[in-house]
């Protein structure tokens, strides 16, 4: 299996807010949720604790929503993410099928179902639910969720199908930096190291580099003779991430 950048599934923490939108049965767009103001309070403070990762609160004030509005989708997708985090699979999938049964168009809770379906390994499923958020014209980010269609496939040994869904969430959308560094990585992996360089490029247009950035592109302008470059990687690589997994695969290396 060849190995790629690790950069996880991204969650669309954004759809959980009160006012998201969110598509309705129909496949049109609307406002996910009006409902009571109890409800509304307690999720937000619920959302708020989740991504703080102060889970008991987050399951506290996320109950006293359900309890104030058992129907409101955000709700459910946050308490399948919440469950999800906690390590209870059982819990978290029923939750997001709930909020998939109150709005099966859903790119959040679409989204964020195929996350869990990927990480517990039901890739063919994942990927018809993250390309089922991708699909409504009206989503205003597709590119998320095909780039992790491509991530998904990458984590069940497909590069092939991973190369296509992250071409296709450049087409979406050409400054998408998880599909911008995986198509460089992929290019890497495959000798294509002109094209590897031109990924990593746009990429650095649109983001910071990381650890996993700067060793790739020292592989890579290894392989094309650019010493200047290269030195200027690994002296970033050494000074911003010293104790990096990939600072000591450069010292292993014996690249310079």
């Amino acid at each position: 299996m060849k190995k790629f950048l690790l950069i996880c599934l991204v969650i669309l923490i954004q759809g959980l807010s009160a006012c998201a939108q969110t598509q309705g049965p129909d496949g049109s767009l609307g406002v996910s949720g009006r409902t009571n103001e109890i409800a509304e309070t307690n999720y937000n403070l619920g959302v708020a604790y989740l991504e703080r990762g102060n889970y008991e609160k987050s399951l506290e004030k996320l109950n006293k929503a359900l309890s104030a509005d058992p129907n409101y989708t955000p709700t459910l997708n946050a308490l399948g993410l919440l469950y999800q985090k906690l390590g209870k699979q059982s819990e978290a999938e029923n939750y997001f099928k709930r909020a998939l049964s109150k709005n099966a168009n859903d790119p959040f809770t679409l989204n964020n179902y195929g996350r869990f379906l990927c990480e517990t390994g039901r890739y063919d499923d994942a990927q018809i639910s993250f390309l089922k958020a991708a699909s409504n014209p009206l989503y205003e980010a597709p590119e998320i969720s095909i780039t992790n269609a491509g991530l998904c496939a990458l984590r069940n040994d497909l590069p092939d199908i991973a190369e296509q869904n992250f071409r296709n969430a450049l087409e979406k959308n050409p400054g998408t930096p998880v599909a911008l560094i995986q198509m460089s990585q992929l290019s890497y992996d495959q000798g294509n190291y002109l094209s590897a360089r031109g990924y990593l490029q746009r990429y650095l247009e649109v983001a910071r580099h990381t650890a996993g950035s700067l060793w790739l592109g020292i592989q890579v302008e290894h392989h094309l003779g650019d010493k200047n470059t290269l030195s200027s990687y690994a002296l970033l690589l050494k000074n911003n991430y010293p104790d990096s997994r990939e600072a000591a695969l450069l010292q292993e290396s014996g690249i310079k």
